[in-house]
């Protein structure tokens, strides 16, 4: 796994020196490197994230993002706590709006996104998970959030994205027990939405079929899916509507149309 990113990172761009973006026709992977420290999110890491979900995020192309790692056992450990331990109190509240920028620039990315969880993805690195839209993993992964143990809670979105996902007994279980679950049980308590003996390339694949949809309905719908979650049913179906006036007189509404009418496939404007 660690070889194949490896050799073709080449052809991607780099954020710092831990983080990396490949390109795969319409789909983006922002590879998490840094797999001296199993991906323990830094200050410079968080920084390398948020820049390069807002590179993604400006990428008309993109129609897709699956967020990958190069470590052999571990998706993301979270936080990098030996960086915190040489925190002073006014350090660690300078960094928190660097911490939260890169879980924030995953969850808002515009395009649907995927993570490919292979082995651990604990604290924050479930979180970065949890940002994204669907979560495939393979056999070997092991998530949660364990927070609580070390003193503090989750804080990349934990707290609001698991019971969105599970329930808020279901989420309450999970944070204050800070236990880890593996991949079967994850599966069964739908903290992940996919098994796959090979997370990365099920993903991928995943992205390449949503990524032959039209990159202006992808974007609407997902806008509609996350703005709507929640709400009651009257207000959702007007954010809903909302969405479907932003896609009706587009350039990828007509030549969708087009294509169905004429038995061929789309060549979205992506407009």
């Amino acid at each position: 796994m660690t070889q194949e990113i490896s050799d073709t990172e080449q052809s991607g761009r780099r954020f710092g020196e831990f983080v990396a973006v490949r390109r795969h026709g319409a789909v983006a992977e922002l590879v998490l490197d840094r797999p001296k420290a199993m991906n323990a999110v830094s200050t410079e890491m968080a920084r390398s994230i948020a820049a390069a979900c807002d590179a993604l995020s400006a990428d008309a192309a993109v129609r897709t993002v699956v967020v990958t790692s190069t470590h052999d056992r571990a998706f993301c450990v979270g936080a990098d706590l030996k960086e915190r331990n040489s925190f002073t109190d006014a350090e660690l509240v300078r960094q928190r709006p660097t911490a939260r920028a890169a879980y924030t620039g995953v969850l808002e990315l515009p395009m649907p996104t995927i993570a490919a969880v292979h082995g651990f993805a604990l604290g924050g690195g479930f979180e970065l998970a949890l940002a994204c839209d669907l979560i495939v993993a393979d056999p070997t992964a092991v998530v949660g959030l364990p927070e609580v143990s070390v003193g503090v809670i989750p804080g990349g979105g934990g707290t609001q994205l698991l019971p969105r996902r599970v329930g808020a007994a279901r989420a309450a279980e999970l944070v204050f027990t800070a236990r880890r679950v593996e991949a079967v049980e994850a599966r069964e308590l739908g903290l992940v939405d996919i098994l796959a003996d090979d997370a990365r390339g099920e993903a991928l694949e995943l992205a390449a079929r949503i990524a032959a949809n039209s990159p202006v309905g992808l974007r609407a719908a997902k806008r509609a899916l996350r703005l709507g979650h929640g709400l009651d049913l009257r207000a959702g179906l007007e954010i809903e509507d909302a969405a479907w006036r932003s896609v009706a007189f587009s350039g990828d509404r007509a030549e969708g149309v087009a294509a169905f009418n004429e038995k061929r496939k789309p060549q979205w404007p992506g407009e």
